[in-house]
């Protein structure tokens, strides 16, 4: 490596902070900092998103390493109320995708931030590809918060080049590791979801492996769910999920909770080809159990609660949304803008959602809400209701499509006596 990036201009790196899963490249880039910034400290963070077993032993094999310290943080609330539950808000999807690994990106970053500033490191590091999207996401959120931090990104200078490589690299190093070669999928895993990346899913011919044993990890796949459906009622209160078959419970609970229910019901896969931020497609497939079923229970009750031009254009606003959490522009004034849109739409969206879940499907059976606007005196074939035309006078919808239709006959005259 050159010397310019074992300086960054001059300015020796002693102490930086490492972004740390526990996982392959993470786990790798702790003794190729010290071998590659004599002398450095390396102080690991890990964020608690939900990850859970994923977290046991880690401090153990961050530190036979070679990192001197690991902080565990546990940021599972704040993930939950000021980053998921806003995209649910806003409805947001990239693709069809749920946002899973996106918007964990900035809150693990903001916690990195805040470490590092506390332990006075020199620089932050990450173990992101440089093919992927977490780098572009990781060090955008960095920039927003500490724009005068100096970023390390090895898998952009280093000379590992595949999975297959690094796993070289760290039986080299005595590194321990929990995967092996034949299993070796590049997996991201947090409270909301689980992603699956490489191996023969880079293959899009060939179907993923759900029925394998070990492939799933938050439920099963279609085939197997139970033969009989199971009912589940979600409370909403100003669009934020509140209970669970009346029960309340606060949003890391009822996310596990529904991640259960729906894994259990084959719900939430999703295999997609998607448009990465740096230019190229790629194959994942994803387990988003109980997030699936709140997008579908919060969009249902929206059907109720709000207006037409209201949906409409959140729909539109819906999309770059997600732009903007997919590319890592998490911490921007538009975001910003576009949540206190998203929070004056969810006023009125107050209610509850009774679904049905069966073999992989979510079916609705009914929906209610306080400040619904449908009207059944509006809606009926009924006419035998009282006072059926002081609402609604059926003699009306023809001066209506008279005006509503005169562009299009007035083309048709023009077109007519021009032959």
């Amino acid at each position: 490596m050159a010397e310019k990036e074992l300086t960054f201009g001059g300015t020796p790196v002693k102490k930086i902070a490492l972004a740390y899963s526990g996982g392959l490249d993470t786990s790798i880039i702790i003794p190729w900092l010290k071998e590659n910034y004599p002398g450095c400290e390396v102080i690991c963070m890990s964020a608690n998103v939900g990850q859970d077993s994923e977290l046991d032993g880690l401090e153990e094999r961050a530190k036979k390493s070679g990192a001197s310290k690991l902080y565990i943080e546990d940021v599972q609330d704040e993930f939950v109320r000021d980053f998921i539950f806003p995209t649910i808000k806003m409805g947001a999807k990239y693709e069809g995708y749920l946002l899973g690994t996106a918007f964990a990106r900035p809150i693990i970053a903001k916690r990195l931030v805040e470490i590092a500033k506390k332990e006075n490191a020199d620089a932050i590091c990450h173990g992101c590809t440089g093919k992927g999207n977490d780098q572009v996401r990781f060090e955008l959120a960095v920039k927003g918060l500490a724009p005068e931090m100096k970023i390390i990104a090895p898998w952009r200078v280093w000379n590992i080049k595949s999975r297959d490589q690094a796993i070289d690299y760290a039986e080299k190093h005595n590194i321990p590791l929990n995967i092996n070669r034949e299993t070796n999928y590049s997996k991201d895993m947090n409270l909301w979801h689980l992603s699956h990346e490489g191996l023969d899913l880079e293959d899009p011919e060939k179907e993923p492996k759900y029925n394998q044993e070990g492939f799933l990890e938050l439920g099963v796949s279609p085939e197997k769910a139970p033969d009989l459906p199971v009912y589940i009622t979600i409370g909403f209160e100003k669009g934020i999920p509140v209970s669970l078959d009346s029960k309340k419970m606060n949003g890391v609970e009822l996310i596990k909770t529904l991640n259960k229910i729906g894994g259990e019901n084959g719900i939430g896969l999703f295999d997609l080809v998607e448009n990465r931020i740096v230019g190229m497609k790629s194959r994942g497939v994803y387990e988003t159990p109980g997030g699936t079923i709140l997008y579908r229970a919060h969009e249902v009750l929206e059907t109720l609660c709000l207006d037409k031009d209201t949906t409409h254009y959140k729909a539109a606003m819906a999309l770059r949304y997600a732009e903007l959490v997919y590319n890592g522009q998490w911490y921007t004034p538009l975001r910003e803008a576009m949540d206190a849109f998203a929070d004056k739409t969810q006023e009125t969206v107050t209610g509850e959602v009774k679904l049905k879940l069966y073999k992989g499907n979510i079916i609705t059976s009914s929906v209610k809400s306080p400040y619904s606007l449908y009207s059944e005196d509006y809606a009926t074939f009924n006419d035998g209701i009282d006072n059926t035309e002081d609402v609604y006078d059926q003699k009306d919808a023809e001066g209506f499509i008279n005006l509503f239709g005169l562009p299009i006959k007035v083309r048709a005259l023009l077109g007519k006596r021009e032959g």
